[in-house]
């Protein structure tokens, strides 16, 4: 029997890592990451926007940690926090006991949020808060009402509950079991969403519970409009239907506004989630935040006050960690930064596009999660010897050139200009530029001119057979 201490691990080659993964963790994990360059490197320390590898390089991480890094990895203030709370052996966490830091930091969230949205609930990802919502809701109607509505572009989570109201490409070509009753909408599309509630009735009534809603889709880098939802908000009052905002990842400051929804003033739903960055990049929390008429319903009595909780709900350092996170967002001024973000790449990428218009068929992006819709569209006579080369099992998918080809730029990006980027679980595969809010200019120039260099190759060029 081999058991590895943490000083072992610092001499772990990259194929110890992958013959473990092979063994113990996933094997087809390293048939996937392993083609890639950032598959053969071992990541030993990041700082900033900046991962450092064991072979000696210097990553810009153009990924933000897939939405959790707004303070950049290994924040000084977060540290400090943590090493704090660390070393005066504060509590973690005794359900007997009240814990001073979630009052604090539900308290604060309350102060920061619009209207009466005062009720907040810590778990630990993203998906936990979308569940512990749509549980909320269906309590708020006393199990009343079947359904639950979501668009057909949407990212909600990977539990099962979180995936049967998901309809990413991702996670629909495999039907699980269905453990809620779920339909979805045409996104951005208010005829469509009124005729499927018109649809679904119950005795002649209403019978949706929720509708859940992404005001900005992280997945596609879309936005729903304005008047789609102040209209879904009317409805949502007209009906007695608990309007659900997810902003798991376009939360805490990520697409240019504190949340995505407070663009508009006035637009506030009955319960939001947030998550990823509200744990400062070093703590693993998510909360969903509720106005008070729908959580006193549903759980402000004896009976039902602990018929949501979790063992790790509200864990001291965690929420600890959270508070000096929000906190930073705040004084540091992250929504303008975020906007300053914006405006620097997206001005950078429409030049690019206008530069190059047979690659880049589109920009996209809000605050500092930004991206590119990269063309695909060939005639047959160049994609054939492409599909030739393809493993059956790849053949077969539908969205596999595509992959091919944006996964190609990804990896050049990485192997010619130590840029890591990553692509969006949605049809269009969105070539995604998530960065930390308090990234430096240098590293934004950097990325916008290795980006146009790559454009110069073409994508037959760059292609890489996987």
């Amino acid at each position: 029997m081999k058991l590895f201490k943490n000083t072992d691990i610092e001499n772990f080659s990259a194929e110890d890592v992958w013959r473990l993964y092979r063994n113990y963790v996933n094997n087809s994990q390293v048939d996937l990451i392993s083609k890639f360059g950032f598959g053969e490197d071992i990541a030993i320390k990041a700082e900033k926007n900046f991962i450092f590898t064991k072979s000696g390089k210097k990553i810009y991480d153009f990924t933000g940690g897939i939405g959790v890094l707004n303070h950049g990895h290994n924040n000084e203030k977060i540290l400090k926090i943590r090493k704090w709370y660390q070393e005066n052996k504060f509590m973690e966490i005794h359900k007997n006991f009240f814990s001073p830091y979630v009052a604090a930091l539900s308290s604060n969230i309350a102060n920061l949020l619009p209207g009466d949205l005062n009720i907040s609930y810590f778990s630990n990802s993203g998906s936990d808060a979308n569940e512990g919502a749509i549980k909320l809701a269906y309590k708020y109607h006393e199990g009343k009402r079947d359904y639950i509505l979501s668009s057909n572009i949407s990212f909600h989570g990977k539990k099962l509950v979180a995936s049967n109201i998901t309809n990413s490409r991702e996670t629909k070509y495999f039907k699980f079991q269905e453990l809620v009753k779920s339909e979805n909408f045409e996104f951005n599309d208010f005829e469509s969403l009124s005729k499927k509630i018109s649809q679904i009735k119950k005795n002649g009534k209403c019978n949706i519970y929720a509708i859940i809603l992404e005001p900005f889709s992280a997945s596609s880098l879309l936005s729903l409009s304005e008047e789609f939802l102040r209209k879904t908000r009317k409805l949502c009052d007209d009906l007695d239907i608990v309007l659900i905002f997810d902003e798991v990842y376009s939360g805490w400051a990520k697409t240019g506004n504190l949340f995505y929804f407070m663009n508009y003033d006035g637009l506030i739903p009955d319960i939001v989630t947030s998550g990823k960055s509200l744990g400062g990049g070093k703590a693993s929390i998510s909360a969903y935040t509720c106005r008070n008429k729908f959580f006193k319903k549903a759980y402000d009595n004896l009976r039902d006050a602990t018929l949501h909780s979790t063992t790790f709900n509200g864990l001291g350092e965690e929420t600890a960690t959270a508070i000096e996170a929000v906190n930073i967002i705040i004084d540091d001024n992250y929504v303008e930064k975020s906007k300053r973000i914006h405006k620097f790449l997206n001005k950078g990428l429409i030049e690019l596009q206008n530069r190059f218009p047979n690659i880049i068929k589109e920009v996209r992006g809000a605050g500092a999660l930004n991206g590119v819709i990269i063309n695909t569209d060939f005639s047959d006579r160049y994609l054939q010897p492409i599909i030739s080369l393809l493993p059956s099992k790849f053949a077969k998918d539908e969205y596999a050139i595509k992959k091919i080809i944006v996964s190609s730029y990804i990896s050049a990006l990485y192997d010619d200009y130590n840029i890591l980027t990553f692509y969006g679980s949605n049809k269009d595969l969105p070539l995604k530029i998530s960065c930390p809010i308090n990234i430096e200019d240098e590293s934004l120039r950097y990325f916008l001119i290795s980006f146009e260099k790559l454009l110069q190759k073409g994508t037959f060029d760059t292609l890489k057979i996987l």
